[in-house]
């Protein structure tokens, strides 16, 4: 993991391989570049001509961009490290920054990214605050990501680089409080996404149900989380009929992982469950040629809840949370789950199943239902479930579904702060009626238009009466297949572990419900 340090050193003499700097595209409309508040010592070794070389360099200021030229005489460092923030905003100069906190994220994570092979770079980006502080080491931290345990000594194959070792925030006192826990708020909420991110991008031969709950117990225990783990044997004994029948058809055998993180403070109650299917080929429904290969990203909802668990142990807040992880591997084999049969759920209804591909909302059906037994403020489950959603909402933002339009509405503003995209969607009840069986008590498919819709409402089935809840479908913006961008790599994203973690911390200060 990048490191994270606090440092009021000057631009000039500390010694490191770089200096990040920001610039922008001007507020006054015209294409002329201006170096943000941070970069003022840097600007002053160029004579105060820094956006002027940078013009002449090709640089517009545009979001994400990069420009790397030869540091002034006299500074230590040998490299600038110019990225775009995008538009200025009217007051930047004038009253510090007034940049977009996702922008400030995105080109600390651009500029990590771009300075793969380094040991130490110095940010001079635009720091008014601790929050300016986390928001930027945050982005960096993400940035700098690189999953390389399957590379030849540990390096990125493509450029033999291992990530950025430290990034080093300047104009920020290493003891001031408020800095600090900034600092170390970003460093358990990104250690823990990028847990997340690798748990993700790992092969399925090497994560299944078992290995999965293994991991989370060893974090379990090193964080002072209880953890209990059901296997097949206890699966089978509870009536989990929904995880059971997903897993059937598998060598590797289903795995219902609960964590729970106390406080002694804690006056609220959050669960948050998640759809761990580690490796999902659709079962006897197999998916077509060209939609296995990802596949193996079929359990970053139960990633996120497992990261977000261990992210609100870490920071101490103040408010019970629970994670459930409902974990499987769908497979055809002669075991598998056909079309046409019917499981008896850990609630006690009965589902029809029309489609072996659309095993998430089975397993979470029983994680839910398993959850709501304790009666929690409020329910959040977090899976990749509908391709519908992603051709609803594109690739960068997940849908979000709940019986409480107000919750509905908290969760998505919480998503804004963190920097996550979201968007608010319904769930209309005329929907529910396609899926009705003439055999059991419900199917698992109904109409195919609005099929994200139609998911969220059979989740709704398996919450338990008077229970808060809201539904994440995070198929989209889960696992990025195209060029990275900002602070989001190719692969696993880790999506959803910061709002999760922002409506934890929002719970415990007593700000949401």
């Amino acid at each position: 993991m990048t490191a994270l340090t606090l440092s009021t050193a000057a631009a000039s003499g500390l010694r490191a391989d770089a200096i990040v700097v920001g610039v922008a595209k001007s507020p006054k409309g015209d294409k002329g570049l201006v170096v943000a508040p941070g970069a003022e010592a840097v600007d002053k070794g160029y004579d105060g001509k820094l956006a002027a070389v940078l013009e002449t360099l090709g640089a517009s200021g545009a979001e994400g961009e990069v420009t790397k030229l030869p540091a002034p005489s006299g500074f230590k460092a040998p490299v600038v490290v110019a990225v775009g923030l995008g538009a200025a905003p009217e007051d930047g100069q004038d009253k510090g920054t007034a940049f977009d906190a996702e922008a400030l994220r995105r080109a600390a994570g651009a500029a990590a990214r771009a300075l793969a092979g380094a040991k130490k770079a110095a940010f001079a980006l635009p720091i008014a605050d601790a929050a300016d502080a986390g928001t930027i080491g945050e982005g960096a931290l993400l940035g700098a990501y690189s999953f390389d345990a399957y590379k030849e000594n540990g390096k990125n194959a493509k450029n033999g680089k291992a990530p950025l070792a430290e990034v080093v925030l300047l104009g920020c006192k290493p003891r001031d409080k408020a800095l600090k826990a900034a600092v170390e708020r970003a460093v358990a909420v990104t250690e823990e996404l990028n847990r997340a991110r690798d748990l993700i991008n790992t092969p399925p031969n090497d994560l299944n149900p078992e290995s999965f709950a293994a991991v989370a117990q060893a974090a379990a225990k090193e964080h002072g989380i209880k953890v209990q783990v059901l296997d097949e044997k206890a699966l089978t004994k509870g009536g989990y009929g929904g995880i059971l029948g997903v897993g059937a058809g598998s060598a590797a055998a289903p795995r219902l992982v609960k964590l729970s993180y106390t406080s002694s403070k804690a006056s609220k109650h959050l669960a948050f469950v998640g759809k761990g299917i580690t490796y999902d080929s659709g079962g006897i429904s197999l998916k077509p040629a060209g939609h296995n290969e990802t596949m193996k990203c079929d359990m970053s909802g139960a990633a996120a809840v497992f990261a977000a668990v261990v992210a609100a142990a870490r920071l101490g807040l103040e408010v019970n949370v629970t994670g459930w992880l409902a974990l499987a591997e769908n497979m055809p084999s002669g075991s598998a789950t056909r079309p046409g049969d019917v499981l008896r759920m850990y609630s006690g209804k009965t589902v029809e199943v029309l489609n072996t591909d659309a095993e998430g909302r089975l397993v979470l059906a029983d994680a839910l239902w398993a959850a709501s037994e304790e009666k929690p403020d409020a329910i959040v489950d977090v899976a990749t479930l509908t391709g519908a959603m992603m051709l609803a909402l594109g690739n960068r933002l997940f849908g979000v579904m709940a019986n409480d339009d107000a919750f509905r509405t908290a969760i998505v503003e919480a998503a804004e702060e963190v920097g996550e995209d979201s968007w608010p969607m319904p769930l209309p009840e005329h929907l529910r009626k396609g899926m009705d069986s003439p055999t059991a008590d419900i199917a698992n498919m109904g109409e195919r238009m609005g099929g994200g819709l139609v998911a969220g409402l059979f989740l709704r089935e398996f919450v338990g009466e008077g229970i808060t809840w809201a539904h994440l479908d995070i198929a989209g913006p889960a696992f990025n297949e195209a060029a990275p961008f900002g602070y989001t790599p190719k692969g696993g994203t880790g999506t959803a572990v910061r709002t999760l973690v922002r409506l934890a911390e929002l719970t415990a200060a007593g700000d949401l419900g």
